[in-house]
């Protein structure tokens, strides 16, 4: 129980935008999943690259600012990695 008093109360907890802009964000990650199944043509090339590009720094932003939100990291990275 102690846990998650801690978790609720932390700088990056469910109280703070370090949590819910992260989780928001996540639909994102969620739609690069699903473009697996999408003919490649109907995939938008210049989306994809300025996704890239946008989770590269903001993954980057995630990891340098203090505290560390790696809720957000973990966003980005797996936006890159998809």
């Amino acid at each position: 129980m102690n846990y998650l008093v801690a978790f609720w109360n932390s700088p990056t907890g469910p109280k703070t935008t370090h949590f819910w802009g992260p989780m928001s964000n996540w639909g994102w990650a969620a739609q690069g999943w699903a473009d697996r199944y999408r003919p490649p043509e109907t995939i938008s090339r210049s989306f994809e690259i300025a996704l890239v590009i946008y989770s590269t720094m903001f993954a980057r932003f995630a990891w340098r600012v203090q505290p560390r939100n790696y809720l957000l990291l973990t966003m980005h990275l797996s936006n890159v990695a998809l």
